[in-house]
């Protein structure tokens, strides 16, 4: 019995280390920087060519790395196979490390923080010989809300985006201050809004980004207004009615979905009853759970990374 408890021993102490984990990257020199902006990646260990990309917009007081984790895009990344983007906001941009979604220099195409996004893009395409079909954008609150403005400003660079208790383009100039588009909403027509779009990438045609949308209806930090006026918006910009072509739950919270004109989803819902200020997750080891409990990561029983990767066929 010793001599088989030895060998056991041995079996162990000589059998290879398991291959290390994946972690998240700092990347330097991406481009010209014009947000002044840093950006962080995950790649899974082994990822193939040819794989999709995910841009992660972190929410205010937020940083990469507590974004990647708390939601559970990191998690997703290595059970699907595909790379995560995560820019990181400075404090000497912003105090509360909030991306400006409200600033016109930082939402331009060409300019400030939209143009150094865009250029992490690039940076991890040629990386990772990713695939530009296949590029995503999502973020939480300012981070959402610049997940709509890339969409704008760059639509030919992401296939849909997902935006958690975000804002629709141009909210802050349309409402004439970031604080009356969060508390209160802009006033616009549909045509009004999906014009800012569509001044946003002058001459552009599409094919436009799909969007999905996860807001919570108890959020008093970005009103639920703000999420109908991201469907008004994005709607009028696929050319699509605001009549939802699909009405359901979810998890038990209400999900629309909204066809355009080719009977393809370009807008798409969940309104979180009850929920508060923040991103919707559903810690445990489940199929469709992912993400981890904490401050504006709120455990809905609903992973919104999950939903947005089935929704984008991640895996």
């Amino acid at each position: 019995m010793l001599t088989a408890l030895l060998a056991a021993l041995l079996s162990v102490l000589l059998a290879p280390a398991p291959a290390s984990a994946a972690s998240l990257q700092e990347v330097t020199g991406f481009g010209s920087n014009p947000g002044a902006l840093k950006m962080y990646r995950y790649v899974p260990d082994g990822l193939p060519a040819g794989r999709p990309v995910v841009v992660a917009l972190h929410g205010c007081t937020q940083n990469a790395a507590g974004y990647a984790s708390g939601t559970g895009w990191t998690t997703l990344a290595d059970r699907w196979g595909f790379s995560v983007v995560l820019p990181q906001q400075q404090s000497g941009n912003n105090l509360s490390q909030c991306f400006n979604w409200f600033q016109t220099s930082d939402i331009a195409r060409g300019q400030g923080e939209a143009a150094s996004v865009a250029q992490m893009v690039d940076r991890q395409l040629a990386d990772v010989s990713g695939d530009p079909s296949r590029v995503y954008v999502t973020g939480l609150s300012a981070g959402g809300g610049m997940a709509a403005v890339m969409t704008a400003a760059y639509p030919e660079k992401f296939a849909a985006a997902g935006v958690v208790a975000g804002l629709p383009y141009g909210c802050a100039q349309a409402a004439g201050s970031p604080y009356v588009c969060m508390y209160v909403g802009a006033t616009q027509t549909p045509a009004q809004w999906g014009d800012r779009v569509r001044a946003a990438r002058p001459g552009y045609t599409g094919p436009w980004p799909a969007l999905t949308v996860f807001q919570g209806t108890a959020d008093y930090t970005v009103k639920p207004a703000n999420m109908t006026a991201l469907v008004d918006q994005w709607t009028d910009v696929h050319g699509a009615d605001r009549t939802a072509d699909v009405s359901d739950t979810v998890a038990g919270f209400p999900h629309r979905v909204y066809r355009g004109p080719g009977g393809n989803a370009v807008v798409e819902t969940y309104s979180l009853t009850g929920m508060g200020h923040g991103q919707p997750v559903d810690p445990g080891t489940g199929d469709a759970q992912c993400g981890a409990s904490g401050a504006y990561f709120l455990d809905v029983n609903l992973c919104a990374a999950y939903r947005l990767g089935k929704a984008w066929q991640l895996g």
